[in-house]
């Protein structure tokens, strides 16, 4: 998929892989992230083991308004995507855009009325959704006209979603280097995405001024395999 061509959450969910590789791309991701920027706040990409009781969530903030979250729960997961620039904004009529919202199994209710995935007012913080139930065999997004003026990504999911649509290692690596402006060591990348157990020197390959140790809380909500 290419983001100089039109992209839309139907795309994304097209390409998306079966929910538990999602899930586990989506801690590897936010374990890449603890390593490469320490602080909490400064988090692009985090996952919380222990959302609630029954679900983990992952979730994107890049610090200027645009964000995700996907909450994964034993009936499935759910997709919210807000790109706070898109002509598919909840602001820009006062509401979710037609037919984003609409489709929605009851079993994702909850989500789509969490609080947290709303402004200060109760608008919901959405331009894309999707979902997929367990047992099933694809992802699911809603029924929408987009908007015609909008030619290349008019709900933000190509920009939103880039990093779970393209998986590899190479990706994130030419992400992070972008982002952080760092060198970012492409095996140590390799060796979280395959889901090894993080070592120290896997931690001091993506950076040297902190240690495993450092990590304890972040793994302990990431999740995290330890050797």
């Amino acid at each position: 998929m290419r983001l100089d061509e039109r992209v839309t959450v139907h795309d994304v969910a097209r390409q998306l892989p079966e929910i538990a590789v999602l899930r586990e791309h989506c801690r590897s991701l936010a374990i890449l992230e603890a390593v490469l920027s320490p602080e909490w706040a400064d988090h692009y990409h985090s996952f919380d083991d222990h959302w609630s009781e029954t679900e983990s969530m992952a979730s994107m903030r890049n610090g200027s308004g645009d964000e995700y979250s996907i909450t994964f729960s034993p009936v499935g997961a759910y997709v919210r995507g807000f790109d706070h620039e898109s002509p598919m904004s909840p602001y820009a009529g006062d509401g979710p855009w037609p037919g984003v919202l609409d489709e929605v199994p009851d079993v994702f209710r909850p989500c789509v009325e969490e609080p947290t995935f709303s402004d200060e007012d109760g608008m919901p913080l959405i331009t894309a959704c999707m979902w997929r139930e367990t047992g099933e065999d694809g992802w699911k997004a809603g029924t929408i006209n987009f908007p015609d003026e909008a030619t290349e990504d008019p709900d933000g999911a190509g920009y939103l979603f880039q990093l779970l649509v393209d998986r590899s290692p190479e990706a994130f690596q030419q992400w992070a280097e972008d982002y952080y402006e760092v060198s970012v060591d492409l095996e140590a990348v390799r060796h979280v995405f395959s889901r090894r157990p993080l070592t120290e020197g896997v931690v001091s390959a993506l950076n040297s001024e902190i240690t495993l140790a450092d990590l304890a809380e972040d793994i302990a909500e990431i999740g995290c395999p330890m050797s």
